[in-house]
């Protein structure tokens, strides 16, 4: 029987996840048939730090997933959540290959090609997990829509580029490669979690995503459909936890629970306000200085979408709101319909969003004669991008 599976890894801080999807014929979402969760060790601020822990902690959740599901997991898409992972802009331009003028996929490019090499940074350090084309200029004017078929001499474009740490890349696709797993892609976390909790009307008028980590904020801002710049910051809902724990004089397993759970009669609610509050002033401070740095606080019609395992936080979307002085609220899936789920919590969106990301054309069909062709050209295409700068 052949059956189209996708899987999604997302190995945050504090927690690795898994989810098997599979996509049945004539269906837009894909069905969840298996996840695996476990509790992560040795990664920091979202970066491997001690690769056997990570392992260890990976193969927990697989072994969960695959049980739940009945599905061998030999390939997955992988999720990246570093400090590093952050945006770059750079501006390229061409003359046009053509005689008579007509812009081509070629044209375009080499437009790209040449952004990429004016890149400011240094690509023994960073890597490339991302690219987009933001606008394009023919002749010194800007062009609406796309370039393809039009005729000039100059064509130039300016591109985002979504970076991180060669290392920390490097690190985590080991960890997944002994996990005996074979990523057939490396996303953004922030760009997986927009699949499930931005809507294209949201990415068309302003938005901005913010997913709190454990020990990560990361900010993507999205405008005209596309993402305009991605920033992560090293502060988490784990400081809210820890500093709970330290003004309230009790355990951090309690400290969580009161961070995302009504005010306990033992503690004084006001107290635990302050001091959720101070830390989310905390982050909300680093947001609104990115949002002025891109020209964009206060300018965001959709305003802000949280996910995240920190978006549980109490008071949340009253504090952003006076904060960031924009229209506030927790991410949201229509995926499940009306079904009760644990996966409808924001901390599960960067693993859902993996199996419907538009790159997933890749995802193995169980069964195919025509998969074992597709694993050996695929395996041959991930050696040779290793290989590439």
């Amino acid at each position: 029987m052949i059956r189209n599976i996708s899987v999604g890894i997302d190995i945050g801080t504090s927690t690795t996840r898994v989810v098997v999807g599979e996509f049945l014929k004539g269906e837009k979402n894909p069905k969840i048939i298996g996840i695996g969760e476990s509790e992560t060790k040795g990664v920091r601020h979202g970066y491997v730090v001690h690769s056997n822990e990570t392992i260890s902690s990976l193969k927990i959740a697989l072994e969960m997933a695959e049980k739940s599901s009945g599905i061998k997991i030999r390939r997955a898409f992988v999720s990246i959540s570093s400090t590093t992972l952050r945006s770059e802009i750079s501006n390229g331009s061409v003359v046009i290959s053509k005689a008579d003028g007509e812009i081509t996929n070629l044209d375009i490019e080499k437009v790209q090609e040449d952004c990429e090499k004016n890149l400011n940074l240094n690509l023994g350090n960073k890597k490339i997990i991302h690219s987009y084309p933001l606008s394009f200029k023919l002749d010194g004017k800007e062009i609406l829509g796309r370039p393809e078929g039009m005729r000039g001499t100059k064509l130039e474009g300016k591109t985002l580029f979504i970076t991180c740490s060669f290392c920390h890349w490097e690190d985590l696709l080991e960890v997944i490669s002994e996990a005996n797993v074979e990523p057939i892609g490396v996303v953004a976390s922030s760009i997986a979690g927009s699949y499930i909790a931005l809507s294209p009307k949201q990415k068309i008028v302003g938005s901005a995503l913010v997913d709190i980590g454990s020990e990560t904020v990361s900010l993507a801002v999205f405008e005209n459909g596309t993402i305009i710049s991605l920033q992560t910051f090293s502060i988490g809902s784990a400081e809210i936890t820890n500093d709970i724990a330290l003004g309230l004089k009790i355990p951090l397993e309690k400290a969580e629970a009161l961070k995302i759970e009504s005010t306990s009669p033992d503690f004084s609610k006001k107290k635990l306000s302050e001091i959720i509050e101070a830390r989310l002033s905390d982050i909300f401070e680093l947001i609104e200085n990115h949002l002025k740095k891109i020209k964009r606080n206060e300018l965001l019609p959709a305003g802000i979408i949280f996910i995240g395992g920190g978006a549980n936080t109490i008071g949340l979307e009253e504090l952003s709101v006076s904060s960031l002085k924009l229209p506030s609220k927790i991410g949201a899936t229509e995926m499940f319909g009306n079904t009760k789920t644990k996966l409808r919590d924001q901390s599960w969106f960067v693993a859902l969003g993996l199996l419907v990301s538009p790159k997933n054309n890749e995802s193995y069909v169980e069964g195919s004669f025509a998969n074992m062709f597709r694993d050996a050209k695929n395996a041959i295409k991930s050696s040779i991008k290793q290989l590439m700068p």
